[in-house]
């Protein structure tokens, strides 16, 4: 399986993130091109890849994971300005034919991203 995927899990709450919209970009050079915007599901997933095999080109990409509005809506004690409103990760697909797996582990004072599988 090839591709790219994401979930996020509110670390906070101990449950799934759904309802969260994701931006993800791609670069060449300095031009920055939008590619895709969705919103997680339930289980903190999209219901689809955000590439598919075919999709996932060697590019660096960016997600961005508006979690501000999501913790905002859990009712969360958050100023104006939340400390981490949109986080962006940013990462590179070099060979196309492997699967990339994204996921957030996140709160509204913190959250971690690794490789996943």
């Amino acid at each position: 399986m090839s591709g790219l995927t994401t979930h996020i899990l509110d670390t906070t709450h101990g449950i799934p993130a759904g309802g969260v919209k994701i931006e993800l970009f791609k670069f060449s050079g300095r031009v920055r091109t939008k590619v895709r915007e969705t919103v997680t599901n339930d289980d903190g997933r999209t219901d689809s890849p955000l590439l598919s095999a075919e999709q996932c080109m060697p590019y660096t990409y960016e997600l961005l994971f508006y979690m501000g509005d999501y913790f905002r809506a859990k009712g969360a004690d958050l100023p104006d300005q939340p400390f981490f409103d949109v986080i962006p990760v940013r990462f590179t697909i070099q060979d196309h034919t492997q699967h990339f797996h994204v996921p957030l582990l996140v709160s509204p004072w913190g959250y971690t991203t690794y490789r996943g599988s």
